[in-house]
């Protein structure tokens, strides 16, 4: 038997409502989400900057490798890191920090005259890009009411795509029309400059996570933030549920950070399996089509400049699908979202590999098919994963080490992410499309599994029920597939 600690006392909370709060709460929403728009492009652009880049920089497959990665693994750092200073520092001072960061590596990428400056570009943008990864999506669910915490939380996804796809067509109009050389790449790394002043500007006038506050015990100050984004009613009524989970955690456990994560069993078990979710989007190889994409459709039988036009499709499909996420994510729970896109990825991954192998090289349907594969798994990515990958990391960890346990979940995406990233040319290059994704399909069924035994449900719960569930250790053993009614 489990040993279940009693919870507090659950209180109705009035509707959200409709009015100016839900505009407010929008535009706010929307200001903060620049940071995944950042996020996108910054990822992105490396797709078809990476050609003329390694032409101009005399770059080898390792060398290559390493300037992808090294965001990747600066990426690693800034989730950490971007935890524990919004932790202390607060939400917004946070994500105006990171804004300043990315200026100043999209700066030092664009001068770079040789590899090593590249890199050290490329480790700031990795620091801020993963710092948004972070604190962006803890920043959105403490934000949102609950009834919409999916779907506004979702949006910072949304915009990585978005991020994504206009890195795609920046890449693919400059190299098009201003050819593969004399610096084209450049341009291509400056346009990154303009949504980092955006993001800066914005946040310099949106206020803290009223959670962040209420947990710092500036009360009055977190129901004038929540004044601003709920009806009267529902803003003390929501305080008034915040403070009380308060009161009961500190009942419970009276340290923060590190010490209140090793203390608990089953917050080392959420933060063990919000580590799990990460490293598994991760190892379905999405990301390795958004910085290698060009180079895979090459592989399969374009033509250079066609596989930079073609690899916008992808992009497409990534934001088409992430709009359809957006519109499910309050009416799917979180599991059965990902187990249905677990299995659709993984499906591609072997029709992938099944294709390349049987359509010999030299066969004109083999790069058509390939790039209809290849759309088709982005498709089920967005629109079942990536969404909802993020959403539940954000929901899931409690007040008390939300964005401690954010950033060692998001630490372990991106480690996956950078080892990926530093291997993935080389990988293709020894076995090829077909070995590369029958491993991302081996790698999808244990996937499976892990989400099945291991994930609990979040969806229609407040965020402060989730706290106690997960604290107790009820989510762990109540029905997975109990949801608010």
């Amino acid at each position: 038997m489990v040993d279940i600690k009693p919870t507090a006392p659950k209180v109705a909370l009035p509707p959200v409502g409709t009015g100016p709060h839900r505009r407010r709460l929008g535009v706010l929403a929307l200001v903060a989400t620049f940071g995944g728009l950042l996020f996108g492009y910054d990822t992105g652009v490396i797709n078809g900057a990476l050609l003329p880049m390694k032409q101009e920089l005399g770059l080898t497959n390792l060398t290559e490798g390493v300037v992808t990665s090294s965001l990747l693994f600066g990426a690693a750092i800034g989730a950490m890191l971007g935890g524990r200073i919004a932790d202390g520092w607060g939400r917004r001072k946070t994500i105006i920090l990171l804004a300043v960061t990315f200026f100043v590596g999209t700066v030092v990428c664009v001068a770079a005259p040789a590899f090593g400056v590249m890199v050290i570009g490329r480790v700031l943008l990795g620091l801020a890009v993963g710092g948004a990864s972070t604190v962006v999506p803890v920043f959105l669910a403490e934000l949102a009411p609950y009834e919409i915490r999916g779907s506004l939380s979702g949006r910072n996804e949304l915009m990585i795509v978005i991020g994504q796809l206009a890195a795609f067509v920046v890449n693919a109009i400059i190299g098009n029309l201003w050819g593969e050389g004399n610096g084209v790449w450049r341009v291509m790394l400056a346009v990154c400059a303009l949504p980092a002043i955006a993001l800066f500007v914005g946040m310099l006038r949106v206020p803290e996570s009223p959670r962040w506050l209420a947990s710092k015990g500036r009360n009055d100050e977190a129901l004038e933030v929540l004044g601003q984004i709920r009806s009267r009613e529902r803003a003390v009524a929501e305080l008034d549920d915040i403070k009380r989970t308060n009161e009961f955690e500190a009942k419970v456990e009276r340290v923060s950070g590190w010490r209140t994560l090793l203390g608990n069993k089953w917050l080392i078990r959420i933060v063990l399996i919000g580590a799990g979710i990460g490293v598994a989007q991760q190892l379905t190889g999405i990301n390795s089509i958004m910085y290698y994409g060009q180079t895979v459709l090459i592989e399969s039988g374009f033509q250079q400049s066609a596989a930079l036009i073609a690899n916008i499709a992808p992009g497409v499909i990534a934001v088409v699908g992430g709009v359809i996420a957006i519109a499910n994510m309050e009416r799917i729970n979180r599991r059965t979202t990902l187990i249905i896109g677990y299995s659709l990825t993984t499906v591609c991954h072997f029709l992938i590999g099944i294709a390349s192998m049987t359509l010999v090289e030299g066969n004109p349907a083999r790069p058509w098919v390939i790039l209809f594969l290849v759309v088709a798994f982005v498709g089920s990515m967005q629109t079942f994963l990536n969404i909802a990958t993020w959403v539940i990391l954000s929901e899931i960890f409690p007040t008390q080490i939300r964005a401690l346990g954010m950033g060692i979940a998001v630490f372990c995406l991106w480690i996956a992410n950078a080892f990926l990233g530093l291997y993935f040319p080389t990988i293709v290059a020894a076995t090829g499309i077909t070995g590369t994704f029958f491993g991302f399909g081996i790698v999808g069924l244990l996937a499976l599994f892990f989400i099945w035994k291991f994930v609990p449900e979040s969806r229609g719960r407040t965020l402060e029920e989730v706290e106690e569930g997960v604290t107790t250790g009820n989510i762990f053993v109540v029905d997975k597939k109990q949801t608010r009614a």
